[in-house]
């Protein structure tokens, strides 16, 4: 299948349109985002505050590997794929823990929580063996503002630092770096396409059709914006108060946050990573949520929430209510991206038009096709296509 190219000096006539339904479930196209744009992206892990000690460990997985992060005997943050050297068994297992060295549960080979390879039973029946060589497969590492995040290839891509920089004095006054985890991570799995999550996330013309709560709070402040690798959403509580319980109670207790100056103090800050990491920023909090492909037509969400020490009885229950307010935001988008998903299998939907609103889908449909240029084919390619 020959590829289709356009002149890159001239106006692109896709800008305007979105991707083909059919790159939403395609399971060739797939295999191709997990290596041209899952593999050499950054994924975010934890929060440096979740691996305070010496051997505390956490673990990702996402497009068919496992990534455990580690504190080494030097406090030193390292990332290694989770897997053994001797027979690619798993290391570890489960989401979290704290070991003194990290050693594989089928044959003991152990590892130093550098990674180095330090025991081999029975090493004397390996002639020739070169421990030195075996030892835990590292992966890229980047602590950001106490975040940290991996990536499995370096394509030589920006940095998160890089990526966030045009925001850094906009992020600087919520002090990331204290941040503690209010609870564990919640994994929400969606029978939707990853890029489905993506797209309503950075959406902002549903909105006032389709978050009757998010207008009450927002009113017409809901804006976005697109840089290169991160977009921008954000709204300003009013003053109005809600017809909602939930929505005019955190109106009225949400109390002032001395760090945060005065234009903050009523704020909701989103951004969106490239591809699919999201921080849900609020006086109150700070949230992660990332969405990562578990199929063609399916992936998860992965989301978790961070906050200050702060023992006010209206910052609890301001916490608690921000939690309600957006558990229904959730179950809105979830019924939005099932629509969506299930409209893209008819034969009579292929690609729809842009709005000139539409900033930051615009900037995502631009970058897959970059990417992936069998995206710029209206129909699905024949079998093998997207892959050449």
């Amino acid at each position: 299948m020959a590829t289709q190219l356009w002149n890159s000096a001239a106006p692109d006539p896709l800008d305007g349109w979105s991707l083909p339904a059919w790159t939403y479930a395609d399971p060739e196209f797939l295999a191709v985002e997990k290596e041209r744009i899952f593999a050499p992206s950054w994924q975010v892990v934890c929060h440096e505050s979740d691996v305070p000690n010496v051997g505390d460990w956490h673990t990702l997985e996402y497009i068919g590997e496992s990534v455990i992060v580690v504190r080494g005997n030097d406090r030193q943050l390292r990332a290694f794929t989770n897997v053994c050297r001797h027979r690619g068994s798993r290391v570890v297992d489960g989401a979290s823990g704290c070991a003194k060295r990290l050693v594989c549960p089928y044959h003991a080979w152990t590892y130093d929580l550098d990674g180095r390879l330090i025991g081999v039973p029975d090493s004397q029946s390996y002639p020739g063996f070169d421990r030195a060589s075996h030892g835990l497969a590292p992966v890229d590492i980047e602590v950001w503002r106490g975040f940290i995040f991996v990536r499995l290839v370096d394509d030589s891509g920006p940095s998160i630092a890089q990526m966030m920089a045009p925001y850094e004095e906009m992020v600087a006054p919520y002090r990331f770096e204290d941040l503690k985890a209010l609870g564990r991570v919640t994994m929400r799995p969606r029978e939707v396409n990853w890029k489905n999550v993506g797209d309503n996330y950075s959406d902002g013309l549903h909105i006032p059709v389709a978050h009757p709560g998010l207008t009450r709070l927002f009113g017409r402040s809901y804006g976005v914006e697109a840089e290169r690798h991160v977009d921008r959403m954000w709204g300003d509580l009013i003053d109005t108060p809600s017809v909602n319980w939930s929505e005019r109670m955190y109106q009225r207790l949400l109390p002032p946050v001395p760090h945060l100056p005065g234009d903050r103090q009523r704020h909701w800050l989103y951004f969106k990573l490239w591809p699919g990491v999201a921080f849900d920023i609020y006086p109150d909090q700070v949230d992660f949520m990332q969405w990562l492909p578990t199929g063609p037509e399916s992936c998860m969400i992965r989301e978790i929430s961070y906050i200050l020490p702060d023992d006010r009885r209206e910052m609890k229950a301001a916490r608690y209510l921000n939690w309600r307010i957006n558990r229904q935001v959730n179950v809105e988008d979830t019924a939005l991206i099932t629509r969506v998903q299930a409209g893209m299998a008819s034969r009579t939907f292929s690609v729809g038009p842009l709005s000139d609103k539409e900033v930051c889908l615009r900037r995502f449909c631009k970058r897959i096709r970059e990417l992936i240029p069998e995206a710029r084919q209206s129909e699905r390619p024949a079998s093998g296509g997207s892959q050449k």
